[in-house]
């Protein structure tokens, strides 16, 4: 009888594996696509907000690069460039970047910089910055963000690119210094990217390490 049960309940427990496995293969299955252009989307209206569609005339989400450069970019990760052009002339770039060193791991970012070396905006992408503190660097949460519009590797100069605390020019948040301060940081190295890499980011189909 204990023998029988024992088999009883060791295929009871093998019926519900195959039963749950089943279900999470069919959630993520129907839920891939969803979330896929769910991404998608935001993605183009962060790209559309950073390069307003009046100042080109390209495709931007299909002209892109694909480049690997931990130093600059932070990651090991590819990270996408995406370029804005008009009648073939550049306009800006929107540069993927990470900021490996937020309080909660890893800050994705979206660097808006007009062919002149200037910023056209900042975005946040995915991050696990602690609500109500750190997550103050998405543009939904507060105007933070919006304080890198019109900076330049030269304004401020390179002394200003911190956060107040540490002497530079950025506010930090009260109670939370570690995210703004890796934000700085990371958008700081994005320019040094675009400052060293200059029109080669434009050049069809070229990619640059």
């Amino acid at each position: 009888m204990l023998v029988t049960h024992m088999l009883r309940t060791a295929l009871l427990l093998g019926l519900f594996a195959i039963v749950g496995t089943g279900l999470v293969a069919l959630t993520f299955k129907y839920t891939e696509h969803p979330i896929a252009e769910s991404e998608r989307d935001a993605l183009l209206r962060s790209l559309h907000a950073l390069v307003p569609s009046g100042s080109h005339d390209n495709d931007m989400f299909n002209d892109v690069l694909t480049i690997s450069n931990r130093e600059h970019l932070g990651s090991d990760m590819p990270m996408r460039i995406f370029r804005a052009r008009k009648q073939g002339q550049p306009v800006a770039v929107v540069i993927e970047a990470v900021a490996p060193d937020g309080y909660s791991g890893n800050i994705f970012l979206l660097v808006a910089i007009k062919h002149d070396a200037t910023l056209l905006g900042v975005r946040v992408g995915k991050h696990k910055e602690t609500p109500g503190l750190g997550d103050d660097i998405e543009i939904e949460r507060s105007d933070w963000i919006n304080s890198f519009v019109g900076k330049s590797l030269s304004n401020p100069d390179v002394s200003g690119w911190q956060v107040k605390k540490d002497g530079g020019e950025f506010d930090q948040f009260t109670g939370a210094t570690i995210t703004p301060r890796a934000v700085v940081k990371a958008v700081y190295k994005a320019l040094m990217f675009y400052q060293a890499q200059g029109d080669m980011l434009f050049v069809e189909g070229k990619q640059h390490g």
